[in-house]
């Protein structure tokens, strides 16, 4: 699904990651007895409680009559941690009688864990390659050894190609994503693109419905926003913070930069020449005024406000689906002013656009620590929400209250529960939460409905329809934690991220090409060619891995 800071994607844990895997080292992750790839966990007997069966969920067989308190923690200061007085929630705490209590954090709260080694139950973070991800044998118990011992019908309900893709080198699987999506998911046209450039109706139509196309219709576009319509932004990008917000990898797709060499090996989607070509024009623009210094400095929920009181006039926007509340108060606010979807920037060279959804390592990874108090229960809480019953309940809510089903299998929400997804979003998000509590989701759901997404992203995706192409080969590919390349790449991404801000600020074009010139000299000091060829390697082990020619 989506690629994230907020919006959908993968984070990353980049703030704590030489602290953590310091961490790890010493603490071995805090799991106590569990080191290497041995499955130490606290064992519960079901006795008295139930029988696995592999045709029938746990959660249905279960007969323990108190309630089982669960701690999850999530690897995001963003996460709603209130559970069981919205619809989705409230159903999960009586189906599975358990409570959750919900942490949140950043990479320092995360560190905390295991330095102290006081684990919560479940721990979801959203990197399978960090150093916590990759020593989970130490501190997690394997999904298939819990699904034997107390669940079989989870290997049922879980992909057998996430659960290959996510195994470690002790052939045992530990984390499990939502939105990981393989080739047949993306062959089956039900995953939707998350990635549009979009204008307000009103600004396209005033000015005629403007190209984009070139860098001339570029620049020229920016122009006559500028000067009709003075009171906004002519254009916008997701929030910077420490990455590239949609200025990075996002445009390199919206263009069709090639995802490998003509070698099949890794190649520098930074510094190709159609890329920079963009970026030149970017800075032209911002030098003409069309882009102001405060979209550098927005954070998330700045960025957010604008989008909701359509500050910008145009965007390349990443994570359509995060921003659909957002999105959908704009519009219904102000009809016919709404943000559409139109071909926006387009390769130089005559490249397509290959525009990246979630792959097969998907967004947020979610975890069963060796300190579980209840391992049954938990993976127990895994298989229902992976369930057909689990996911109609986080996309939809519950049969008859929320939502209908036709004869022909698809959905509908209640016409109260549409008026409020169109009209009040975020009572729709406090009381129903709908779409939001999405671990272990899946974007083949969503096609079920068209009440899936808010209607203000509906065109924008029917926009990205064909255009769409899988980064399989790209995942996973950095060096591992903890090496001299792996330091070198975190360097490399940091002054990528300065020398992007400073290359679209320069005053000059000599200042471009002087900021451009700082950032080939930095990838020479700090052992390039090795990254390059360490990630060549692991592209072609991913290709065996998925089979691809």
């Amino acid at each position: 699904m989506l690629k994230m800071n907020k919006a959908f994607g993968k984070t990353g844990l980049k703030v704590g990651t030489a602290l953590l895997a310091a961490a790890l080292v010493v603490t071995g992750c805090g799991g106590g007895s569990g080191g290497g790839s041995k499955s130490s966990g606290k064992e519960v007997s079901l006795e008295g409680r139930y029988t696995p069966d592999p045709e029938k969920p746990a959660w249905q067989l279960d007969t323990k009559e108190e309630t089982t308190d669960l701690t999850w923690y999530v690897n995001a200061d963003w996460w709603n941690t209130d559970f069981g007085n919205d619809v989705v929630t409230k159903k999960i705490k009586e189906d599975l009688n358990i409570n959750i209590k919900f942490i949140k954090g950043d990479d320092t709260k995360l560190n905390t864990f295991f330095a102290g080694g006081d684990m919560p139950d479940i721990l979801t973070t959203f990197d399978n390659n960090s150093p916590a991800a990759q020593k989970a044998a130490t501190w997690a118990l394997p999904l298939t050894e819990l699904a034997e011992k107390y669940d079989p019908y989870f290997n049922k309900v879980a992909a057998q190609d996430t659960l290959n893709w996510f195994q470690l080198k002790d052939g045992k699987t530990y984390g499990y994503p939502n939105y990981s999506n393989t080739q047949e998911d993306y062959d089956s046209g039900n995953i939707p693109a998350k990635t549009a450039f979009v204008i307000r109706k009103d600004v396209y139509e005033a000015l005629g419905q403007p190209s984009f196309a070139t860098p001339d219709d570029f620049k020229n576009s920016m122009q006559q926003i500028k000067a009709k319509f003075p009171e906004l932004f002519p254009f916008g990008f997701n929030s910077i913070g420490t990455g590239t917000g949609s200025l990075g990898d996002v445009l390199q797709d919206f263009i069709g930069v090639p995802l490998e060499d003509a070698n099949g090996g890794f190649y520098d989607r930074n510094l190709d020449e159609d890329y920079l070509t963009w970026l030149k024009t970017l800075n032209q623009s911002y030098r003409d005024g069309a882009i102001s210094d405060d979209s550098f400095a927005d954070d998330g929920p700045a960025f957010e406000e604008k989008v909701k009181s359509g500050k910008y006039a145009t965007l390349l926007l990443d994570g359509t689906p995060q921003q659909g509340g957002n999105l959908q108060i704009f519009m219904s606010a102000n009809p016919g002013k709404e943000y559409i979807a139109i071909d926006g920037p387009q390769s130089t060279v005559g490249n397509q656009p290959t525009l990246n959804q979630s792959g097969i390592s998907g967004w947020m990874v979610s975890f069963i620590t060796k300190k579980c108090k209840d391992p049954a229960k938990a993976i127990q809480v895994f298989t229902y929400l992976l369930s057909e019953e689990g996911q109609m309940l986080m996309n939809y809510g519950i049969e008859g209250e929320t939502y209908t089903k036709a004869a022909d299998g698809s959905v509908q929400f209640t016409p109260e529960v549409k008026d409020l997804q169109l009209n009040n979003a975020d009572k729709f998000k406090k009381d129903y939460r709908m779409g939001e509590f999405m671990f272990f989701g899946h974007d083949r759901h969503k096609a079920l409905s068209a009440d899936a997404f808010p209607e203000a992203i509906k065109q924008m995706q029917e926009w990205g329809k064909g255009k769409m192409k899988p980064h399989f080969i790209l995942e996973n590919t950095n060096p591992d934690q903890g090496t001299q390349e792996a330091r070198a790449l975190t360097a490399i991404n940091t002054q990528w991220s300065t020398s992007l801000v400073s290359m679209i600020r320069s005053k000059s074009d000599d200042e471009f090409n002087n900021n451009l010139s700082i950032y080939k000299k930095f990838l020479e000091d700090n052992n390039w060619s090795k990254i390059v060829e360490i990630r060549s390697e692991k592209m072609k082990q991913n290709k065996e891995k998925l089979g691809i020619k």
